[in-house]
């Protein structure tokens, strides 16, 4: 069984510069139903102006990724880290005994990217970053593996047994993803209309199960969408 969570029915909040809508609770957005999902804690759609963005601000003991969607992000953070993420690039912070960082969109248009937090296997410990463009491989392969607990086949590691794939799909095409026993999945649809199983999901919709079986994903336009495979 799926459970939908309509777009629509997200927190959203229109602050000028930046407009934000959150999958559960997160800042002034409270829902009691929504507080995240298995080791899932915040997806966060950000589209911000060209030339604004987060200041620095701190976190701790927090696997934060963020995937540019449209413009480009320029980061700063504590590790000293300074560098543009683009469309079709992944970063990860393992914020671990802290570390600050700042977000600004660096385009002249406005830089759309989520922002995704997953709650790290343990608390402390040196923080950390990773970036990597899987735009290459997202556009030639059906399914890319971006995220996981040990970094395996070129995807960047976090600490926490979780993995998240990006998949974009033509119109007709599908691809099938096995839900396994004890475990959650998210899927998160970017852009597009796609078929899950019997259920029918647009942009910004999202679904979930933990219930073991096969998920048969079928584009119904051409979309993109992320699969969260979550403890």
């Amino acid at each position: 069984m799926l459970t939908i969570r309509k777009s629509g029915d997200r927190g959203y909040y229109d602050h000028g510069w930046l407009k934000t809508l959150h999958s559960f609770s997160f800042a002034n957005y409270y829902d009691p139903r929504n507080m995240g999902f298995k080791s899932l804690r915040v997806i966060n759609q950000d589209r911000i102006e060209g030339g604004t963005g987060f200041g620095a601000h701190p976190h701790k003991d927090m696997e934060i990724i963020s995937y540019v969607v449209r413009g480009v992000l320029e980061h700063k953070d504590s590790m000293g880290n300074e560098t543009q993420i683009y469309p079709g690039e992944v970063q990860r912070m393992s914020a671990g005994t802290g570390v600050v960082h700042s977000e600004y969109s660096i385009s002249s248009e406005e830089t759309e990217f989520f922002q995704i937090w997953i709650l790290p296997d343990s608390v402390g410990g040196t923080p950390g970053y990773g970036q990597k463009s899987f735009e290459k491989e997202i556009n030639s392969q059906k399914m890319v593996l971006v995220i996981s607990h040990d970094g395996r086949d070129g995807s960047i590691s976090i600490k926490q047994d979780a993995d998240l794939y990006i998949s974009k799909l033509h119109s007709g095409q599908d691809i099938n993803f096995e839900v396994r026993s004890g475990r959650g999945v998210w899927i998160q649809l970017i852009k597009g209309r796609i078929q899950i199983n019997d259920q029918v999901i647009t942009a910004g919709d999202a679904a979930s199960t933990t219930e073991p079986g096969n998920l048969q994903i079928v584009a119904l336009d051409d979309s993109e969408f992320m699969i969260f495979d979550l403890i």
